[in-house]
Order: C-alpha cells, then sequence, then structure tokens
C-alpha cells in the first residue's frame, strides 16, 4: 500500500518541463542503505527505480493483514514462512507487499544474506484501500513481470479479494492471464506443492 513521492507533470505550452526524474537500480538502493543514507525501516519502497512512501494504514487494513498472517501461520507447511510488510526483491523494484508466502526459512535468506525473490515466492498479497489502483497497475505489472505465480489483491473498501494467476512474465505489458473475484461468502483455496494447504473465508478480512 503506497503513494508516489512525485510524478512528472505535464507542462503547458510555454511553461518550463520539469526535470526526469532519477531512476535506481535495485543495487543502488540496497547500497543506500547499507551506507545510512536510507535507513532501515524507513517508509519507502523501490517501485521500477523510483523511491515511493508508504501511506499510513487504517484499522481495515491492520485488521485484514493480521487476520491473513494469523490464518497462514497457524495453516501452512512448515516448508513455507510468512513474511509481513517485508522486501521482495525483483530485477527492477523492491516492494513490501503486505503478505508474502515464501518457500523455506527465515535463517535461509539470512545465511545468503538476500532477501526473498520471485523464485523464492507462491503468494503475495496486497491490502487496499486508497492504494487500490497504484496495485491494480503499477504493483500488479511488477509482479507480473517478474513472475509472481500469483497475486491477491484485498480490496477492504469494497469488501472482496482479486486473485491473480498466470504471470505473463517480461512483456511490453506484463499482466496476469486470470483473475478470480471473491467475496464474502466465499473461501479461496491456498494451493501449495499442488495441494491445497488452507482455505482463507472472505468474510474473515473484513471488518
Amino acid at each position: 500500500m503506497s503513494t508516489v513521492v512525485s510524478s512528472p507533470v505535464a507542462s503547458s505550452p510555454g511553461s518550463i518541463s520539469p526535470p526526469a526524474l532519477y531512476k535506481f537500480s535495485v543495487e543502488q538502493y540496497h547500497d543506500m542503505i547499507r551506507k545510512g543514507i536510507l535507513k532501515s525501516g524507513e517508509p519507502f519502497e523501490l517501485i521500477e527505480g523510483i523511491l515511493v512512501k508508504k501511506m499510513t494504514v487504517n484499522l481495515p487494513h491492520i485488521h485484514a493483514t493480521h487476520r491473513l498472517m494469523d490464518l497462514f501461520v497457524r495453516g501452512l507447511p512448515i516448508s513455507y514462512v510468512v513474511f509481513v510488510q517485508s522486501p521482495v526483491t525483483t530485477p527492477d523494484s523492491e516492494p513490501e507487499p503486505d503478505i508474502a508466502v515464501v518457500r523455506g526459512d527465515r535463517s535461509q535468506f539470512l545465511a545468503q544474506g538476500r532477501k526473498p525473490g520471485p523464485e523464492d515466492t507462491e503468494l503475495l498479497i496486497e491490502v487496499a484501500e486508497s492504494s487500490l489502483a497504484f496495485d491494480r497497475t503499477t504493483k500488479l505489472g511488477i509482479y507480473a513481470r517478474a513472475g509472481i505465480k500469483e497475486y491477491w489483491i484485498v480490496d477492504v473498501v469494497n469488501r472482496r479479494v482479486g486473485v491473480y494467476s498466470g504471470p505473463t512474465g517480461p512483456a511490453n505489458v506484463p499482466t496476469y492471464q486470470y483473475r478470480t473475484e471473491f467475496v464474502p461468502g466465499q473461501e479461496i483455496p491456498v494451493m501449495l506443492d499442488g495441494q491445497e494447504a488452507i482455505r482463507v473465508k472472505v468474510a474473515e478480512l473484513f471488518l
């Protein structure tokens, strides 16, 4: 759940065009954190080379995120771990989804000196309030291009969950081939290693 810090403004006739935004590589972003230019834990994430400020979350967002965390921590196989609002590294971005279901364990990534990447990740979830359009476009494109297998958008305003699967990978307009929408009264199956691990009751995600 994020908001772009700044964006180009269309120039009117006779006006001076604004300077172009500088884009950072993932390695430059990591280097700024290592050198203390950006403090670890600051409310920013790298989105397609641009630093994006994460938005303040409200109670519906907190409830949905914590409910998902509780369900996954209790129900997932021991070969998977749940990351909450933590970075996932892709070739051009380092978003911090609300929930990431990752194959492996935390000590593995610590020993390897890296954060989870698309090859480790089974499912990413964004809980959306005012960020819904951003999560459906920019975030969706980043995750599809990186090959994230499944992506959920939990829309706490309209009380529904969009489940996206079949990422195209790198493409002119990366996207997901399939989208299924779930509403209260329905359950979402979570498939891992070809088997259903748990089911999430949509109604439980909303206040």
